[in-house]
């Protein structure tokens, strides 16, 4: 009696925290933060020449493990500097989820690029991370037509050369 006493106390004992600890790091919100920007150059990547887009679209959606249902999907619209935030609520586990810039107002800068639209999100804490702070990619929308400025920003990247 003693014995099986013993153990199940000591069960209890590591148990009850690890319950305890579960629950709330399943409660506690994600705060995801970005930036969406004009790529002047079309380089396809963020430059010196790049400006910040206020006013466009930025998605945070989740699919399904199976990537045929959407499960979750919140709207938000960047600021001045193109930064924008997002609180989500709840892990989304085995779901793929990904921010998505949806759509810009700048003038002459409207294209979202290909390369550069969307962000991975993992927004689960069942992969050992602790922080509730995730950073996504910069994305980005294409100019119409490069800045004059461009040229010289080529060359310093040497986009040209076959080295």
């Amino acid at each position: 009696m003693g014995r099986s006493m013993l153990v199940l106390l000591l069960g209890v004992c590591v148990m009850l925290p690890c319950l305890v600890s579960a629950s709330y790091t399943q409660r506690r919100p994600f705060y995801i933060q970005g930036k969406a920007y004009c790529d002047t150059c079309r380089f396809g990547f963020e430059t010196p020449a790049s400006t910040p887009i206020e006013g466009a679209i930025v998605r945070v959606q989740c699919m399904d493990s199976t990537g045929t249902h959407l499960a979750y999907s919140v709207d938000t619209e960047t600021d001045a500097d193109g930064k924008w935030e997002i609180t989500v609520e709840d892990d989304h586990d085995d779901q793929l989820c990904n921010a998505v810039l949806v759509s810009s107002p700048k003038p002459g800068c409207q294209t979202v690029d290909a390369g550069r639209g969307k962000a991975t999100l993992i927004l689960t804490r069942s992969n050992g991370a602790i922080s509730s702070r995730h950073y996504a990619n910069s994305m980005g929308c294409l100019k119409d037509e490069p800045l004059a400025e461009c040229a010289e920003l080529r060359a310093r990247y040497q986009l040209d050369s076959d080295e």
